[in-house]
C-alpha cells in the first residue's frame, strides 16, 4: 500500500490505547469469558460480544491473531488467482473487522466494503478502528442476524472468519449456501482444531456442490484425502504481540502462533498450487522432509536432499502452508 505504515502496523497502533481506562480485572474477566465461548462446543444464538468492555478485550485478545490467519489464507488465495482483484468485499460476522484489514493488506486499492455482524458494540469499535486505515474509510458497518434468515447482496469477495463455530448446524449450512449464492469468491477461516477443520470441510463440500473451484489450500477440488478422525488439516501464522496484547493474554513472549483451518474458493478459474506443505518441514542433516497434499489427491512425504541443489535451499526455507515446489522450480 502507499501508506508508509502497513495495515498490520496501523492495526497494532490503533489497538495500543484500546484498554485505557478499563480496569485490568474487568479486561481479564472479559478475556476469560471470551476464551470459554470461543473454545466451547455449544453454539450461541446471542452475540458473544455484549458491551464496550467485551469488545475492547476481544479486539486486544483476538484481532492480531485473526488478522494474521485471514491474511495467510488470502495470500494463498491471491497466489491462485493472479491478476484478480476484488472489486467489492463483504465480511460476514466480521465483528471489529480484522478480515477487512487483512484484505487491504493483500490487495492494493479501495473497494466497497460491507461488514455484517449482530453485535452493535463490535461494529461501533470496528468503525472506530477503521479510521486508521485509508482503504476502509468508506466501509459500511451494518447490524445483521447471522443465520438462516440472512440475505446478502452480490459481492466479489466474501470472508467468514471464526464465525461457523458460533452457529448451529442448520445456520452454518444456510450461511455457506447464502455466501455461495452471493459471492464470486469465498474465503472461510476457522480455528485449527479437529472441530474447526470439520466445519471447514463441510463448507468446502457445499461450495464445490454450488459450482466453486477450490483455490487453496487444497491442490484440487476432489475429496480431502485425510481420514476423518485420524488427522486434520490446519496451518500456522506467526503473530507479533504488542505489550498490550501480552498483558491481556497473560504471556511474555513477543509472538505467538495462531493455528487455523481454511478454504478459499471461486466461481471463476483458479490455479491452485500443485502441492501444499501440510506439516512443519523437518530439517535434518543434508535433507528436508516435506509432508505434502498433492493434486491426485493424496498425502505423501517427499525428501529433498543436497543433491537437489537450489530445490534443497528452497526446501530449507519452506514454511508450513507453502505451495511446493516454489514457482519456477521443478519437483525432485
Amino acid at each position: 500500500m502507499n501508506d508508509p505504515a502497513t495495515p498490520a502496523e496501523a492495526l497494532r497502533r490503533s489497538l495500543a490505547g484500546l484498554l485505557d481506562g478499563l480496569p485490568p480485572k474487568q479486561a481479564a474477566q472479559a478475556v476469560d469469558r471470551l476464551i470459554a465461548n470461543y473454545r466451547g462446543a455449544t453454539p450461541t444464538d446471542a452475540p458473544i460480544l455484549r458491551d464496550r468492555a467485551d469488545v475492547a478485550a476481544y479486539a486486544a485478545y483476538r484481532m492480531p491473531a485473526t488478522f494474521e490467519a485471514v491474511h495467510s489464507a488470502l495470500e494463498a488465495f491471491a497466489d491462485a488467482v493472479p491478476g484478480w482483484t476484488p472489486g467489492s468485499h463483504t465480511d460476514l460476522g466480521g465483528g471489529t473487522g480484522a478480515a477487512t484489514w487483512a484484505v487491504t493488506a493483500t490487495w492494493d486499492g479501495t473497494r466497497p466494503v460491507t461488514v455484517l455482524d449482530w453485535a452493535e458494540p463490535a461494529l461501533a469499535l470496528g468503525k472506530e478502528l477503521a479510521t486508521a486505515n485509508p482503504a476502509l474509510q468508506q466501509a459500511s458497518w451494518r447490524r445483521a442476524r447471522i443465520g438462516a434468515a440472512l440475505t446478502l447482496d452480490d459481492t466479489d469477495l466474501l470472508t467468514v472468519s471464526y464465525v461457523l463455530n458460533e452457529l448451529t448446524a442448520p445456520d452454518r449450512t444456510a450461511l455457506v449456501d447464502a455466501a455461495a449464492a452471493a459471492a464470486q469468491a469465498v474465503v472461510i477461516v476457522e480455528a485449527g482444531t479437529p472441530a474447526g477443520y470439520t466445519r471447514v470441510i463441510e463448507a468446502r463440500d457445499r461450495l464445490i456442490a454450488a459450482g466453486f473451484h477450490i483455490a487453496a489450500p487444497c491442490p484440487h477440488s476432489a475429496g480431502c484425502p485425510i481420514v476423518p478422525g485420524e488427522d486434520w488439516c490446519h496451518f500456522s501464522a506467526r503473530v507479533s504481540r504488542s505489550s498490550l496484547h501480552r498483558q491481556v493474554k497473560g504471556g511474555s513472549l513477543p509472538y505467538e502462533d495462531e493455528k487455523f483451518s481454511y478454504v478459499a474458493a471461486a466461481r471463476f478459474p483458479v490455479a491452485p498450487a500443485p502441492n501444499r506443505v501440510v506439516r512443519k518441514p523437518q530439517i535434518r542433516k543434508g535433507q528436508v522432509l516435506l509432508d505434502l497434499c498433492q493434486t491426485e489427491p493424496s498425502l505423501s512425504r517427499t525428501t529433498v536432499t543436497k543433491r537437489h541443489g537450489d530445490l534443497y535451499k528452497a526446501a530449507r526455507d519452506a514454511d508450513w502452508g507453502d505451495p511446493w515446489p516454489p514457482p519456477h522450480t521443478s519437483q525432485p
